[in-house]
């Protein structure tokens, strides 16, 4: 049960007889180590979507029509009730810490609270008053169901970008980063891989990466040794989003220029602050002549709402960077041990080795000197 003051939790049973199904047994590779940590959240049982309508109307008092959401980890349904509201029912994976997923769910209170305008979802309170429900299922499995507003939109990666867009993201990004910054919780310290202070950690499963890109992989590893990680333990650290990749962001259906939305907190950890905007424009570099360019007006807009320090800029380029290594490594690797999933695994994974191939040959002064001036414009 998460240790948490403010979370009420009720514990449940599901409805019966839904026939929850077992996901397709992962591929057993040589080259893939099945005890590596990245492996903690195995891929759970389905829930059907009429075992989501079943709960929206038991805990919550929502007559719905429902759909599936896609997810690698969790169960996410997103529901439209009679009146035109929606909802997204959470369903959390069993093998997660419920210390961990109260984390997420204390961070979005937390948010809603400290910046009320930011776009990150609500939560709502079951009908007993319990933003938190602890229910058990017919597998023997007990998940964590909640109940978050939907932020509607139209996906990033979908949308033609522009500075201006780029900038209301970096300025998101900040008072997201800003938000957080005295949100403190028992579950924030918890080890994540995806956490990039632990990248050197995914040299065991560069084997999962295709042989023609090992090389590039592992220098920029190296690169990330030798200049980010031994100072990344002395910066600035808090709880993180850690994953604004474009499809956790959705823009403004109506002003293309505007973030409506930040959602799946999933990967939040507590690490260094800069790691929240080096996620985030590891995203924004483009294959074309100035790749830097974009990332540089989302990382300036991020910098006049929450400045960096000199050490973080000296690092970001390089975070960057192994930001989009661990896209293409952890992503590969989890793409072979869960092949009914893959498409949905390796939906950033090409376009991450293309970035990646793009800045490869941009010395790291130059492009520090290209997101100093940035910032110095804004």
């Amino acid at each position: 049960m998460p240790s948490t003051a403010n979370a009420a939790i009720d514990r449940s049973r599901a409805p019966k007889d839904h026939g929850l199904k077992d996901t397709a047994v992962p591929d057993s590779s040589p080259a893939i180590d099945a005890a590596h940590p990245i492996d903690g959240l195995r891929a759970a049982s389905s829930i059907p979507e009429s075992l989501a309508t079943e709960l929206a109307a038991e805990h919550y008092g929502l007559p719905v029509t429902v759909r599936r959401l896609d997810s690698e980890r969790d169960q996410n349904f997103r529901l439209r009730a009679p009146d035109g509201r929606e909802y997204v029912l959470k369903i959390a994976n069993p093998t997660e810490d419920r210390a961990v997923t109260n984390l997420q769910t204390e961070a979005l209170v937390h948010l809603a609270a400290a910046d009320p305008g930011l776009p990150v979802p609500r939560i709502f309170p079951a009908s007993n008053g319990a933003t938190e429900l602890e229910v058990g299922f017919d597998d023997g499995s007990t998940r964590i169901v909640r109940l978050l507003s939907f932020l509607a939109g139209t996906p990033f990666h979908t949308v033609e970008s522009s500075a201006a867009l780029r900038r209301d993201l970096g300025q998101c990004a900040a008072r997201m980063t800003r938000g957080l910054r005295d949100f403190r919780h028992p579950g924030a310290n918890h080890k994540l891989l995806w956490d990039l202070q632990h990248a050197a950690e995914l040299r065991p499963l560069i084997d999962a990466v295709p042989a023609d890109r090992r090389t590039l992989v592992e220098r920029t590893l190296d690169r990330f040794e030798t200049h980010a990680l031994p100072v990344l333990s002395g910066l600035p650290k808090q709880p993180l989003h850690n994953d604004l990749n474009p499809h956790n962001i959705v823009v403004d259906s109506a002003n293309s220029e505007r973030i409506a939305g930040i959602i799946d907190f999933g990967d939040m950890t507590s690490t260094a602050r800069v790691v929240d905007l080096a996620v985030t424009a590891a995203y924004q570099v483009v294959d074309g002549s100035d790749p830097l360019a974009p990332a540089c007006d989302m990382i300036a807009a991020y910098d006049a709402v929450t400045p960096l320090e000199p050490i973080e800029f000296e690092i970001l380029f390089d975070l960057i960077a192994t930001r989009m290594v661990m896209t293409i490594v952890i992503s590969s690797w989890r793409a072979i041990r869960y092949p009914g999933n893959r498409d949905y695994i390796l939906r950033n994974n090409p376009a991450a080795w293309g970035r990646l191939q793009r800045i490869a040959g941009i010395p790291r002064a130059q492009a520090r000197q290209q997101i100093q001036s940035a910032c110095n414009s804004e």
